[in-house]
């Protein structure tokens, strides 16, 4: 009887620990599968259509030269390659990636675009004042709708859009010294090569 009582026992054990067992496994895949994916190449639904046709406001106060920079107007999409880069203030990557975003300014075959994604105005200009404003237009998505319609994930984001205005390649995450020349430069580099 008692070599019985400890079979049921030991039976009653593993009926006991088969839920944690699970746990653990599950847990075991969740982390790997999730930790093996580099968020920043999540495709996109947008890749080869038309930039979305939202308009914004400019970001007031933003004085470049002596004149107000002006806010997002889809038609300055055609016939130039654009980078449209969504960012805040608050955003601790935006802070990192902006010096290499003054750098890709300096290429003048390209236009530079920012949107100021729910941001405080008085902030977003402080931040473009202590990086310096690599921007050529910068429209200000103070609800977030129209980031919604670029298919933003979070911020920062960055888009290549072709001179036809279309979107022809979107980095996740912050532009880095790791994917500045290898991804961001060469899909730049791509849209100006193609045909309109």
């Amino acid at each position: 009887m008692s070599n019985e009582g400890a079979k049921r026992r030991q039976s009653r054990s593993w009926l006991v620990a088969l839920p944690l067992v699970a746990f653990v496994v599950l847990a075991g895949l969740f982390w790997f599968r999730l930790g093996s994916g580099d968020p920043a190449r999540i495709p996109s639904a947008l890749i080869g259509r038309p930039a979305p046709q939202t308009s914004l406001p400019p970001l007031e106060g933003l004085i470049a030269g002596d004149a107000q920079v002006p806010g997002l107007d889809p038609a300055a999409f055609k016939g130039q390659v654009s980078v449209v880069n969504v960012w805040a203030s608050w955003c601790v990557p935006c802070h990192d990636e902006a010096p290499l975003l003054l750098q890709l300014a300096q290429d003048k075959r390209i236009r530079m675009i920012g949107i100021n994604y729910k941001d405080a105005q008085d902030n977003a200009r402080r931040f473009l004042g202590r990086y310096g404003n690599p921007f050529n237009a910068v429209g200000v998505d103070a609800n977030g709708r129209a980031s919604i319609e670029w298919g933003v994930y979070g911020v920062p984001e960055t888009f290549v859009i072709g001179r036809d205005g279309t979107i022809s390649y979107k980095l996740i995450g912050p532009v880095t010294p790791e994917n500045f020349e290898r991804l961001l430069k060469a899909e730049i580099e791509k849209a100006l090569r193609a045909r309109p």
